[in-house]
């Protein structure tokens, strides 16, 4: 059912926004760990450019790269090593790289962290929490061997996502942005972590806002948002919203 809606939505839809002349964008929603998908997206995505050459293609990634799949550390080694030739790439932080970061100099962040994906995360860095210890020593342990085996470029990394992007009509950011604030005074805790008030918003942001976070079956695509997590860790669908000109559409794994 997904992939026949997506192979449907190849289609080129025309609509009001529109991106500057002479830039095709591929923004591509949460990975969570999954390497595989994003290998696979990104043949399909240089595959796609190379069939209508012309435009400057840019990748806009949306956060969430690690927790949950198996290969957190992989991903972030695929986009270290820098987009497809002819491309650029931005990369937005995801409120998981945040609570990454966190761990890396806080315990505090661990209970939590553990809980939503991080055990994941340290599995691919080839971190293995010893059994017997008081929770208070699995958390020391795995930060100790978290800082020891993190590379330095993982961390700088980390430390130069952004927040936020915009080109042309639209709005890129994690997780979306709260109603009635301008979008140059958005809260960046807010552009990681919202969901009901701005989900349920059918407020003019200013701009389309396309946005992960909140897994859906299909992407969302409402008059003022599109949002495109497909839940790729266990659905296997890694989605990547494609905008030319007026036009839309989409590919996915």
């Amino acid at each position: 059912m997904v992939l026949s809606f997506l192979r449907k939505r190849q289609d080129v839809e025309q609509v009001a926004a529109t991106v500057p002349k002479g830039i095709r964008v591929y923004a591509i929603g949460d990975i969570h760990g999954r390497a595989d998908l994003l290998m696979r997206l990104l043949d399909m995505v240089t595959d796609d450019a190379k069939a209508s050459p012309g435009p400057v293609n840019y990748l806009v990634y949306l956060g969430d790269y690690v927790d949950r799949g198996l290969h957190s550390r992989q991903v972030i080694d695929l986009m270290i090593g820098g987009p497809p030739a002819t491309f650029g790439s931005v990369h937005l932080r995801g409120n998981h790289e945040a609570a990454f970061q966190e761990f890396l100099t806080s315990p505090t962040a661990g209970p939590g962290w553990f809980k939503f994906g991080g055990l994941a995360t340290l599995h691919s860095y080839g971190i293995q929490i010893p059994s017997g210890l008081t929770p208070e020593e699995r958390i020391s342990h795995a930060q100790q061997e978290l800082r020891r085996v993190i590379p330095p470029a993982h961390v700088s990394f980390l430390n130069h996502l952004r927040p936020s992007l915009t080109i042309g009509d639209y709005f890129f950011t994690h997780a979306g942005v709260r109603p009635g604030v301008p979008l140059n005074r958005q809260d960046g805790d807010d552009m990681m972590w919202i969901r009901d008030d701005f989900l349920n918003s059918t407020a003019d942001h200013g701009k389309v806002v396309v946005h992960g976070h909140t897994i859906t079956d299909l992407p969302e695509v409402r008059n003022n948002r599109i949002g495109i997590d497909t839940g790729a860790y266990a659905s296997g669908h890694l989605t990547c919203l494609v905008l030319e000109g007026d036009r839309r559409r989409f590919l996915a794994t």
